[in-house]
């Protein structure tokens, strides 16, 4: 199925190429507030941190469509010894701006793919009560919802949409799906990979919520694009998307994940703004990230 999709190099706070109430479900992950092998200092404060969501929750509101999900995938961050309940406060942030609260899966990750920290090493120094600290496998996928979804909508679609946005039940069960807790390998930024250096999650993700929340044809977004992964799995899946990001030096990664200047069988069309206000932050990030594995290495 052809479909096309926008990707705007901008801030997520304005949306202006989105029209109220047009799309159909939001998947993202938005930066780890300066996750030391991430964003290390991309904000000055947890407090300018939070104000990002806050002001891009309300532009959120306007643009999805009644009844439709916003997903995000976060965590709460250790930065610097100090832990900061990410997923606390974005969820008041997104209920406040007029979201219902619908749901919470966690994405468990396999054990031995811990990038930062073993923290659970100090009880092993020593073996004294107060000093467990547990190693962190898993982060929270959010899932908000505007208002009531009629579901005289579903009736209301062509017969052909609707076959082929039926959910494979097999799939669904043999993966566990139905389960709050989902089992997924991370994409680990390694050296040699598309995603070296930058926070990506699993395709997985992406295409679970896609099928389980749109129909072919409808309207997805990712307003922290990052390496491009939810744009590839709404195209891969016969949805369109909106996307922003708001660092140009990732668009050559975008580029190539998504498909773009590669002869492909459909005739999916791709459009790619570039806008006043984009950064270029990747390589700024990559020297701080390079300083504090250096300073992590000296202290081990």
């Amino acid at each position: 199925m052809e479909t096309w999709h926008k990707i705007i190099f901008g801030d997520c706070r304005n949306m202006k190429e989105i029209a109220d109430n047009s799309v159909h479900l939001m998947v993202t992950s938005p930066p780890y507030y300066n996750a030391p092998f991430d964003y290390p200092d991309l904000f000055k404060s947890y407090g300018s941190f939070l104000e990002l969501i806050k002001d891009f929750s309300k532009e959120l509101y306007r643009i999805i469509a009644p009844g439709r999900i916003a997903a995000f995938v976060t965590d709460d961050m250790l930065v610097n010894g100090e832990k900061y309940p990410v997923v606390a406060d974005i969820t008041k942030i997104v209920i406040d701006a007029g979201f219902r609260y619908r749901d919470k899966i966690v994405w468990k990750k396999p054990e031995g793919y811990t990038r930062i920290s073993r923290r659970s090493g100090v009880l092993l120094q020593h073996p004294y009560p107060m000093y467990f600290y547990p190693d962190n496998l898993q982060e929270s996928i959010l899932l908000f919802q505007k208002g009531q979804f009629d579901y005289s909508y579903i009736r209301q679609l062509p017969l052909a949409i609707r076959e082929a946005s039926k959910i494979n039940l097999t799939e669904y069960n043999e993966e566990k799906w139905n389960l709050t807790v989902w089992e997924i390998v991370n994409v680990l930024p390694l050296p040699g990979r598309l995603e070296e250096g930058i926070a990506a999650f699993p395709e997985e993700i992406p295409r679970r919520l896609i099928k389980l929340f749109t129909f072919v044809g409808e309207i997805v977004l990712d307003p922290f694009l990052g390496s491009g992964t939810t744009t590839k799995v709404a195209k891969e899946l016969g949805r369109n998307s909106y996307a922003y990001e708001v660092d140009l030096e990732l668009k050559p990664v975008i580029c190539k994940k998504v498909g773009i200047g590669q002869s492909t069988f459909t005739e999916d069309k791709i459009e790619i703004i570039d806008r006043e206000d984009a950064k270029r932050l990747r390589t700024s990030l990559g020297e701080k990230v390079k300083k504090q594995k250096s300073v992590t290495k000296k202290r081990s």
